[in-house]
């Protein structure tokens, strides 16, 4: 197994991207933190499945948008586990308007979850990965962060906000052993995608030039590849996960 005696967190894993990532990097042996803030049953439910094929999991609640939470968490991991190998900040969330119609509520809850979420977990690993000379952080970035997306100005920053994140720390931690990647998924089935009308979904089809949607695994499989072995040397990077959308 790939990821055996490898300890990892995934924030937001309670359902789709997330849920999928920590099945797969359970699945290569790894014990998966799996981190909610909504929906305890949904946490437990994906432990309950790494669990039934005889992986190994826990669920801890936690907001990502507060530091000092955060911290709390990222320190008890290590002290019950030793370690933390794999980060992977999927945590989540959509306030969508048209920017002229934007609150500034609606604007500072999805930057504080998605920007300032990922900040706060990447800060308090950074120290215990840098002592162990080794790990993995992989950002979970949007194809709307790189080409912007209309009625998402404050999605589109904050996953824009992610890759400006992504690369700066792959500077500071390359030599330290760390690599830090970011994936930019494109639109990918889940419980976000399926309350879209067919006619939405037809002309969001028309963009991609696979025409279709992708699948969570898609994305859990290329998170796999690069908390592995296999993805060593390479770090700063986005890679789109989008059929095409993005070129």
């Amino acid at each position: 197994m790939m990821l055996e005696n490898h300890v990892a967190l995934v924030t937001g894993a309670g359902r789709g991207i997330g849920k999928a990532i920590a099945l797969a990097l359970a699945d290569e042996g790894a014990f998966v933190v799996v981190n909610y803030n909504g929906s305890e049953a949904r946490a437990m439910e994906t432990v309950s499945q790494i669990q039934e094929k005889g992986g190994r999991a826990e669920a801890i609640r936690c907001n990502v948008a507060d530091f000092a939470a955060c911290r709390e968490m990222v320190e008890g991991i290590i002290s019950h586990h030793g370690r933390l190998d794999i980060l992977v900040n999927n945590a989540g969330i959509t306030r969508d308007n048209l920017l002229m119609k934007m609150s500034e509520e609606e604007f500072d809850a999805v930057i504080h979850t998605n920007l300032k979420g990922a900040f706060n977990c990447m800060k308090h690993i950074s120290r215990q990965m840098i002592k162990q000379r080794s790990g993995r952080i992989i950002n979970i970035s949007s194809v709307s962060g790189v080409a912007g997306n209309a009625g998402q100005a404050n999605y589109s920053a904050s996953k824009a906000g992610i890759i400006g994140l992504t690369k700066t720390a792959a500077r500071e931690m390359a030599a330290r052993g760390i690599t830090v990647n970011a994936i930019a998924p494109g639109f990918i089935r889940t419980d976000m995608t399926d309350v879209l009308s067919d006619g939405v979904k037809d002309s969001i089809m028309e963009k991609i030039p696979m025409k279709h949607f992708g699948d969570p695994e898609d994305i859990a499989q290329t998170a796999l590849f690069l908390a592995s072995e296999h993805a060593k040397y390479i770090t700063g990077q986005v890679i789109c996960v989008d059929g095409g959308m993005v070129m």
